[in-house]
């Protein structure tokens, strides 16, 4: 159990459950290939049966820490900081971002879209999830959709994403790891008979790093 005081940072947004930072190589999506310093953020209530980081659920785990010491771990690596989970817009995201560019970074988040959005971000990589849809924050003020697909009707979850983000929003197709081999020609013909979307692949995984 937290103290209350602890409790108060944590609603306001001036603690975080921190399970983890690194840098390394953006490795999805638009930003493919280029350096970034990852924060992830513990707490996560979407409950993909595929997510690679089921060890971010439960808030609680990870032990909240002052946005100061965050910042500053993050502003010693890289311009571009993203922001990951978990699921981070379950928190209060406005003194991070707040913080991040008073440290004149870039920052981006990768999120389910399932809460409505908090902070200032320079890119938002919405990746919905069909068991808990995204509020109309996110689908308004998305950069890029980015869906996984982990089987044929996926497809059909992905159009009907598309017709709800923002017009503006750059469209990925993404293949889920353990289904990479079956998927990955099925969406390589999707899109060249659908040209508004765009392949994503897991390079870092590719890569082998972080």
């Amino acid at each position: 159990m937290l103290s209350k005081e602890i409790q108060l940072e944590v609603n306001k947004g001036a603690m975080l459950p921190l399970m983890e930072e690194f840098y390394t190589i953006q490795g999805e999506g638009y930003h493919t290939g280029t350096a970034a310093y990852f924060i992830r953020i513990g707490g996560c209530d979407v409950g993909c049966h595929w997510c690679d980081v089921k060890e971010s659920w439960n808030a609680e785990l990870h032990p909240p820490t002052a946005l100061d010491l965050i910042v500053a771990n993050a502003s010693k690596y890289a311009e571009t900081v993203v922001v990951t989970g978990g699921e981070p817009l379950m928190w209060d995201m406005t003194l991070l971002t707040q913080k991040l560019k008073e440290n004149n970074r870039k920052v981006h988040i990768e999120t389910s879209g399932a809460y409505a959005l908090s902070g200032t971000w320079d890119w938002i990589c919405l990746s919905p999830k069909k068991n808990k849809l995204p509020t109309e924050t996110v689908y308004a003020n998305a950069h890029e959709l980015k869906v996984i697909i982990h089987n044929k009707h996926d497809f059909i979850f992905a159009e009907e994403q598309a017709a709800l983000v923002n017009s503006n929003a750059i469209l990925f197709l993404q293949p889920e790891w353990s289904k990479k081999e079956e998927m990955t020609p099925l969406i390589v013909d999707y899109v060249m008979n659908n040209p508004k979307w765009r392949v994503s692949l897991q390079t870092h995984k590719y890569l082998n790093i972080s």
